[in-house]
């Protein structure tokens, strides 16, 4: 096994065949597609792509809000005007003017099942396999709460359902995503707190992850912030590893980094998402070079790209795959 391992942060862009022609089979055969071009370029650690989270009625966001809250219990989807009005105003949701739902009523699993994705996912790869999901602190903050009271008790909610799911994941790595946190890091501690649960739940055999980012919300950052505001929250975390984006951020914030306890891996995207240019071995290499440099040698765990590849034509995401294993051993010194 390399001392550098390749992975994917989750998201697939959509192929344009099961758009048009939707079905469980396409959908069966879609996710065949995007892990059998993940193994071939040589990742290390594939993921589905999360296809079956897409809703042509929220394309912008690839199915993270919507695909986990609108089957739970507790969660109406039907947005009143003025529940949309109310909405609108809230700090921190610019970026959209609708909730995915209404919170009124005690949160329950209703017809989620998080178990049958990963399974089929599981039984297509041939390499490990990471299954991802959306954290608490950004499905508590986007739904409107007319229920809890608050945000913190929403998230520990939402936790207590995804934490029974998780327990049913058979992945060799469980990650969360949480993409709403970087933007409002005086929310740290409940937030670690709520994610906690969740991780605490990921079966023994598999590892634990978190993914955290500035937004990716229709190609562009939604977050304002900088990593040091959140050391003391990726301190917290009950994690194997945690998956950075960093491509897209200023070189010298990777200092941030060393305060990170060492027992957590260190993730480092090294692929930016939010332009279309596709990165030669060499740039990943030398984004490498640069974080172990800063870090010490060894201190980089995996190699990635900063965010999801879902707002990406195909042909980008998938020249951009191929730069990670190719721009990993060439640092490595095996290039061919």
């Amino acid at each position: 096994m390399e001392r550098i391992l390749t992975t994917v942060v989750g998201s697939y862009p959509l192929p344009d065949w099961l758009a048009r022609a939707p079905s469980q089979q396409a959908l069966l055969d879609a996710t065949r597609v995007v892990i059998a071009t993940q193994e071939q370029a040589g990742i290390d650690l594939v993921a589905d792509g999360e296809l079956y989270r897409f809703d042509v009625n929220h394309p912008e966001t690839n199915g993270m809000i919507e695909y986990f809250v609108r089957p739970m219990a507790g969660v109406r989807s039907d947005i009143g005007f003025s529940e949309w009005l109310d909405y609108s105003r809230s700090a921190g949701m610019r970026f959209r003017a609708k909730p995915p739902g209404v919170v009124e009523g005690e949160i329950g699993a209703g017809t989620l099942n998080l178990k049958l994705p990963c399974a089929r996912a599981k039984a297509l790869a041939t390499k490990p396999l990471k299954f991802t999901l959306t954290g608490p602190h950004m499905l508590a903050k986007t739904l409107h709460d007319r229920h809890y009271g608050s945000a913190e008790k929403l998230a520990h909610a939402i936790a207590d359902v995804l934490a029974e799911q998780v327990k049913h994941l058979d992945a060799d790595v469980v990650q969360l995503d949480e993409a709403n946190l970087p933007g409002h890091p005086d929310e740290w501690k409940w937030a670690a707190a709520a994610i906690n649960k969740v991780l605490d739940a990921v079966p023994k055999k598999s590892k634990a992850a978190v993914h955290l980012c500035f937004g990716n919300y229709g190609g562009q950052s939604i977050q304002k912030g900088t990593w040091a505001k959140l050391v003391e929250y990726l301190n917290a975390l009950k994690v194997d590893h945690i998956v950075m984006e960093t491509a897209h951020r200023p070189p010298d914030e990777l200092a941030v980094f060393k305060d990170l306890r060492k027992d957590i891996g260190f993730g480092l995207g090294v692929v930016d998402i939010k332009r279309t240019e596709i990165e030669k071995p060499d740039d990943v290499a030398r984004a490498i070079e640069r974080a172990e440099n800063t870090l010490g040698k060894g201190r980089v765990k995996y190699i990635h790209p900063d965010c999801g590849f879902w707002m990406l034509p195909r042909n980008v995401a998938d020249g951009k795959i191929r730069a990670l294993p190719a721009g990993r051993d060439l640092y490595l010194g095996r290039a061919t």
